[in-house]
């Protein structure tokens, strides 16, 4: 639980060792082993998700609703995307396709940038 709690409080789509550190302020003896064990749990239970980087580094996401991804090229930040339009529209796209031997399970878009700040 104190795991799961701690991606909830980052909520920034963080990395393990960014969850052990949060860990290890009230767990300080926690190994970084039984954090990945109970990561990949958490995976495996539909708890939480697992967000591919460009940088290699995985990073984990809290909220197991459908959304899509803004991913900043320039600092690495994630941010969660929700549009039942854009939704819709990728559903109709691939039942329109019918792939074939082929079956959707789940579509998430990451969508890579650069978050532009206005003066």
């Amino acid at each position: 639980m104190v795991i799961l709690q701690a991606i909830y409080s980052l909520n920034n789509h963080p990395t393990a060792d960014q969850v052990i550190g949060v860990v290890r302020k009230s767990h300080p003896n926690i190994a970084p082993g039984t954090v990945y064990k109970v990561l990949d749990a958490l995976i495996e239970n539909d708890l939480i998700k697992k967000v591919p980087t460009d940088e290699g580094a995985m990073r984990y996401d809290g909220i197991i609703e459908n959304h899509h991804h803004l991913y900043c090229t320039e600092n690495k930040v994630i941010q969660d995307y929700f549009d039942e339009e854009l939704d819709e529209l990728l559903r109709d796209f691939f039942r329109k396709k019918n792939i074939e031997n082929f079956q959707i399970d789940e579509m998430i878009l990451q969508i890579k940038g650069k978050f532009i700040t206005h003066s």
